[in-house]
């Protein structure tokens, strides 16, 4: 499974790495470190020609030069793009930010622990629904 990881904070992504490295499926993680980068990860431009459409996003709100709320809809508003299915994996457990991505057609709104148990035990139940249990689109 390829899986785009949108987050700037270098720990949540180590976070992430090891725990996707200790799941049960063969995950390929690739890192989006601002707004920018994910978009052209998904439009496949410049030094990202080659790389491979996402099964899955995790997208964090609060991004550099584009926020995950822009790139949520850019997303969502695009007809090969909208059928990916985004993960919201932010610090924000503010009821307007949870209403702004659900309206934005988020699949899914998670606040991200902050214990490490807590975060494996969210990354591997990410991984046991969306990696293994649901249906995906095929690209």
């Amino acid at each position: 499974m390829e899986v785009l990881l949108v987050e700037d904070n270098p720990g949540d992504v180590r976070l992430t790495q090891e725990a996707f490295k200790e799941g049960r499926a063969p995950v390929h993680l690739t890192v989006a470190w601002d707004g920018i980068e994910a978009l052209e990860i998904l439009y496949r431009r410049g030094p990202h020609a080659a790389s491979r459409r996402p099964d899955l996003i995790l997208l964090d709100l609060n991004l550099p030069r584009k926020s995950g709320r822009e790139v949520l809809a850019e997303i969502k508003g695009h007809p090969e793009l909208r059928s990916i299915p985004v993960i919201i994996m932010t610090t924000s457990k503010a009821e307007q930010d949870v209403q702004r991505a659900y309206s934005l057609s988020a699949n899914c709104y998670i606040a991200k622990p902050v214990d490490y148990d807590e975060f494996l035990r969210v990354v591997r139940a990410i991984e046991d629904f969306w990696l293994s249990t649901v249906m995906l689109p095929q690209p």
